[in-house]
């Protein structure tokens, strides 16, 4: 259908004069001559799609910026003896202005729009990422989704961020959102964030653009061999090349990254994404074709672990993040057994500090009500965890192991009898069998062990440096405080987050970390994907070093432009403490960790956030408050003692 648009006052340019004007989605270049007035061409240089609107009049002729083609601003004819010719339009000048007449073609459904439809029926609703010149067709496949309401776009300021904010909302919920990127170096720049979630076993879903496929191979432009470059950090990926099987290669992507918990990787070259489409497109669903988890273990492990179980004088749980999904199952079993539950720092918030059973962290992060507790214990039921060397597990004692991933149980070292099976339904059938007990003294114990932490952690407040800055667990007792109970808490890497650890006391937080990678920067990024997974339904608080936020500080305007309501708690110690922590330990000079900050809370403000300085201990509750309490973006700069954590 062709149709008149106005597309500049009839004054809006000299004679010489070129422009790019749009005549609805048409992109069109306008030239004013002398000898012509007013003429009209369709923008894309027939060569190789350069912007003519941006060339120049040389003479007679429309010279095209990128590769200096002429063309009559009039006809679109080249000189002779070439054949390139540029597309004219018709043009009327009117009293009210410029107007053009332009072809609007109705949309046809493309690849991308087959792929996006089986995206957003396997439920993925959120995208985090930057378009560029290699990912338009399935970006505008994804804009007509967002205007249909199946689908939320994020754009953010670093593809790193946008794959930590995918990672995180499947730590947070166990199903998949989607990061996207260009060719070549927009795609290289998640492999970061990916590697977080492979090794996490957290479900993404990666789509990166790609170089047509006829200049595959010989180095094109931003040309990256992505499929070499993102195996490492995938489940399962494939190149999309025709329509046939689009719709399968995105369902067989998103059931990768669900059952094995992993990253679905898509590669899209340029020209794929806006072929046609099928027609009609294939029906894929998500239902039939990913079966129930809920599986238990064999009889013969089930008895044995029964035993094990009826003979113990005073067994423990240790609660690792694969068991994140089964509170309440956790809990209703520890209280059968009245056995203490200790949690991995992956795990921790799993189960409350304040329960009676409840004894905090384990391992380097941890406390020493947790450790103590599993010395004292004759058996360990270990739930979800995969007994890394920071984790600190023992083991010297009998293990029960539980796990739904074959490789994950005993996968450093033998346990007395490994259980594969989902933790929930597994536990609900062991209480059946199992008589419930009562342990009064399993619990005095613990009480007796966090009254002796909490009276240590108070001697830490009152400690400071010699320029006054706060030790890290006065920052941590406060936000114990004031932290709403059911919050989501994206932690970082460093001094920060072993304080965290330490000096942090959960109730029924969700806590995200990057946990085996240890990734400096995840928090901020993880809190935007948090976000995006439970909106105001729960409070978002991220925590890092300046260390850490500077890695992706400018996508707090993404927070800004989202309206994200997070507030960031930024421990500002002016240098990569956990690193000169270290260099002295192993008896280096501290070299190179000093760091040079802008005013992190002036920055907020510059940003259209809210930012709150805190220089002083008197200020520091007063501050957490406001900033917990603000509806968007905020950063409450603590300023801290780099020696502590």
């Amino acid at each position: 259908m062709q149709k008149w648009y106005k597309i500049a006052e009839v004054d809006a340019l000299k004679i010489g004069q070129v422009i790019t004007t749009l005549a609805g989605t048409s992109a069109v270049c306008l030239v004013r001559t002398d000898e012509y007035g007013y003429t009209a061409l369709d923008n894309r240089c027939p060569h190789q799609g350069g912007p003519l609107g941006e060339g120049q009049m040389d003479g007679e002729w429309l010279i095209c910026p990128w590769h200096g083609y002429e063309y009559d601003p009039k006809t679109g004819n080249p000189p002779e003896g070439y054949g390139d010719c540029a597309t004219p339009l018709a043009l009327e000048v009117r009293e009210e202005g410029i107007f053009v007449q332009v072809e609007e073609l109705e949309h046809q459904p493309t690849v991308s729009d087959q792929m996006v439809k089986v995206m957003t029926d396997w439920g993925v609703d959120a995208v985090f990422g930057m378009v560029g010149h290699s990912n338009l067709g399935f970006a505008d496949a994804m804009r007509r989704a967002e205007e249909a309401g199946r689908l939320r776009y994020f754009g953010v300021r670093h593809e790193g961020a946008a794959a930590f904010a995918a990672t995180a909302y499947g730590k947070l919920t166990g199903n998949p959102a989607a990061c996207f990127a260009i060719a070549g170096p927009g795609s290289t720049n998640m492999l970061t964030g990916l590697w977080d979630a492979q090794i996490d076993r957290a479900p993404v879903l990666a789509l990166t653009g790609q170089v047509d496929t006829q200049v595959m191979g010989p180095g094109a432009f931003q040309e990256v061999d992505l499929y070499a470059a993102f195996d490492a950090v995938r489940t399962w990926g494939q190149t999309v090349l025709t329509s046939k099987n689009a719709s399968d290669l995105m369902a067989l992507a998103l059931k990768h990254a669900v059952v094995e918990q992993g990253v679905g990787h898509l590669i899209l070259p340029n020209e794929v994404q806006v072929a046609p489409a099928l027609d009609p497109m294939p029906d894929t669903p998500k239902h039939g074709r990913v079966s129930t988890t809920q599986i238990t273990p064999p009889e013969k492990e089930l008895n044995e672990a029964i035993a094990l179980i009826n003979q113990a004088d005073r067994p423990s749980i240790i609660v690792g993040h694969g068991a994140r999904f089964h509170r309440e199952e956790i809990l209703a079993f520890a209280e059968h057994l009245d056995a203490a539950v200790i949690t991995t720092f992956k795990g921790k918030g799993i189960i409350s500090d304040e329960h009676p059973l409840g004894c905090g962290v384990l391992g380097k992060s941890g406390t020493p009500v947790g450790s103590s507790m599993m010395g004292k214990s004759d058996l360990l039921i270990v739930l979800g965890a995969s007994f890394s060397n920071h984790t600190g597990i023992s083991i010297k004692k009998k293990t029960i192991h539980v796990d739904i991933d074959r490789m994950t149980l005993g996968k450093f070292t033998p346990v007395t009898v490994p259980l594969w099976g989902e933790i929930g339904a597994t536990l609900k059938l062991i209480s059946e069998r199992v008589d419930a007990v009562k342990r009064p003294h399993v619990r005095e114990d613990i009480a007796k062990r966090w009254a002796y932490w909490r009276k240590r952690k108070e001697l830490y407040c009152d400690q400071f440096d010699d320029r006054s800055r706060m030790h890290p667990a006065l920052v941590f007792k406060h936000l114990t405080l004031l932290t709403p109970a059911d919050a989501v808490i994206c932690v970082d890497v460093g001094n920060n987050t072993y304080s965290f650890g330490r000096f942090f006391e959960s109730k029924k937080q969700s806590v995200l970390m990057s946990g085996y990678l240890g990734s400096i920067g995840f928090a901020f990024p993880a809190a935007m994907g948090a976000w995006a997974a439970v909106g105001d339904e729960r409070k978002i608080v991220s925590v890092s070093g300046d260390g850490g936020f500077g890695q992706y500080l400018a996508d707090f305007t993404t927070a800004v432009k989202y309206g994200m309501n997070i507030t960031h708690i930024l421990l500002n110690n002016e240098e990569l403490g956990k690193i000169s922590k270290e260099q002295r330990g192993s008896q280096f000079p501290v070299w190179q960790t000093s760091l040079h900050n802008p005013n992190f809370a002036e920055f907020a403000k510059l940003c259209g956030g809210k930012g709150i300085r805190v220089s002083h201990p008197d200020q520091l509750h007063a501050a957490l408050a406001e900033g917990l309490a603000f509806d968007g973006p905020s950063i409450i700069e603590i300023l801290t003692d780099p020696t502590k954590t």
